[in-house]
């Protein structure tokens, strides 16, 4: 039982919460101290836990839903692991105890994790039910984890952390919705917005947003940092790590339909987390030794 409840909530999907650590890198060149880092690494486990628990609560409500889906229906709650009125009380619990937390970091940090969450909550409720306005809100989402890992060691929210942060989250959405509404035999009965959708529709979308995200990216690096005034050139060199990126991704689109979960595209193809990994790499040396 205890073990079906961690399974609900998503832990494969928490390599999302990993925006939280972007603030941190991308200010890595005004030497962070070890607790700042740490209070980063508590930041992140809290928002797994909050939205680990809004998962819950999103999978109680489509709970019906869910079992017509070929993959969601092996979800604990979907399946019958665990019973809807347990998992509510354990989402709860945690999302209470998680906010008691994340208030004790800071209050900026608490309000931002509090957004988050009822952003969440609405997204369950209203907002995936309505056509780009679903899209907006997972963007919105990716937004406020990029947001609060800024807060919680109070460094400046770049805008163009919190653009490309935006792009790069709607073009996941778009992925996903593809993937969604070429893969299920019932895709109207599992999500209403897919049946306001069109693959070339989407296929469009995608590249529009592909292109915004590569040249927004770009400019950052071009560009002087609006907060600082200070230019970053070195971080040209990452560049080709973000092309690599975003064609492998779409690559895994078009050819083998694997847009529906992005955590598992992460975790489990080893040129794309490779390619991540890399990033790191290079992104850390760029701004540090600024070569």
């Amino acid at each position: 039982m205890f073990l079906a409840l961690l399974s609900s909530l998503r832990p494969k999907q928490w390599t999302k919460n990993g925006l939280l650590f972007a603030g941190y890198l991308f200010t890595i060149q005004e030497g962070h101290t070890t607790a700042q880092l740490l209070r980063v690494v508590v930041a992140f486990v809290l928002f797994c836990a909050v939205s680990g628990a809004s998962y819950i609560i999103n999978d109680v409500a489509d709970v019906e839903r869910d079992r017509k889906h070929p993959r969601k229906c092996k979800r604990p709650i979907a399946s019958g692991a665990v019973a809807p009125a347990a998992a509510l009380v354990f989402a709860v619990l945690l999302i209470a105890a998680s906010l008691t937390e994340a208030f004790r970091l800071g209050a900026r940090f608490g309000a931002v994790t509090t957004a988050y969450l009822v952003l969440m909550l609405l997204y369950s409720a209203i907002m995936k039910h309505v056509v780009i306005v679903d899209l907006l809100a997972i963007a919105a989402g990716f937004v406020l984890r990029a947001a609060a890992g800024a807060v919680v060691i109070s460094v400046p929210i770049s805008p163009w952390l919190l653009l490309c942060t935006t792009l790069l989250a709607l073009f996941l959405g778009l992925a996903k919705r593809r993937s969604e509404l070429l893969t299920l035999e019932d895709g109207l009965g599992h999500r209403k917005t897919l049946g306001e959708y069109t693959a070339p529709m989407l296929d469009q979308m995608l590249s529009i947003s592909a292109s915004a995200t590569l040249m927004s990216y770009c400019l950052y690096t071009f560009l002087p940092s609006p907060v600082t005034g200070k230019p970053h050139e070195a971080m040209m060199v990452t560049i080709p790590f973000v092309v690599y990126g975003l064609f492998r991704y779409l690559f895994l689109v078009q050819s083998r339909n694997a847009g529906g979960s992005p955590e598992i595209v992460l975790l489990e193809d080893r040129p794309m987390l490779l390619n991540v990994l890399l990033y790191v790499v290079a992104a850390v040396l760029a701004l540090k030794l600024g070569f």
